[in-house]
């Protein structure tokens, strides 16, 4: 079985990657949140606020996991800063495996944004 190995420069060009990444998100959530103020002055529907108030809720708790994420980066970025200045070579076992379980993380939550994005979308079609 082949081992990944995981260069400090690499797990920090990663998370250069998600940080723009969850920048975009940020831009995007707030976009998002301009229309739901949109159709909330044009509709009195209970069952179309009922979905806005949905997504509203999404968008925050999604804001919640952007924010949790962009801390998790900069720990991992202190922890491969602190290798860098004491000029260690040895491989952090532990760093790498919290980084290859970070890029988990943030495929999955790729993916569940990526879906609540696509249904945002179909719900602004019918409404807007």
């Amino acid at each position: 079985m082949e081992k990944e190995v995981l260069y400090n420069s690499n797990m920090h060009f990663e998370h250069v990657q998600w940080k723009g990444e969850l920048a975009f998100w940020e831009d995007e959530l707030k976009f998002f949140n301009n229309r739901l103020s949109e159709l909330v002055t044009r509709w009195t529907d209970k069952d179309v606020l009922k979905q806005l108030e949905h997504y509203q809720n999404e968008f925050i708790l999604h804001g919640g996991v952007i924010d949790d994420l962009q801390e998790s980066i900069e720990e991992h970025e202190e922890r491969i800063a602190g290798q860098s200045i004491t000029g260690e070579d040895a491989i952090d076992v532990p760093l790498a495996k919290g980084h290859v379980e970070f890029r988990n993380r943030m495929e999955t939550q790729r993916e569940i944004y990526a879906n609540l994005k696509k249904e945002f979308f179909r719900f602004l079609e019918k409404y807007m």
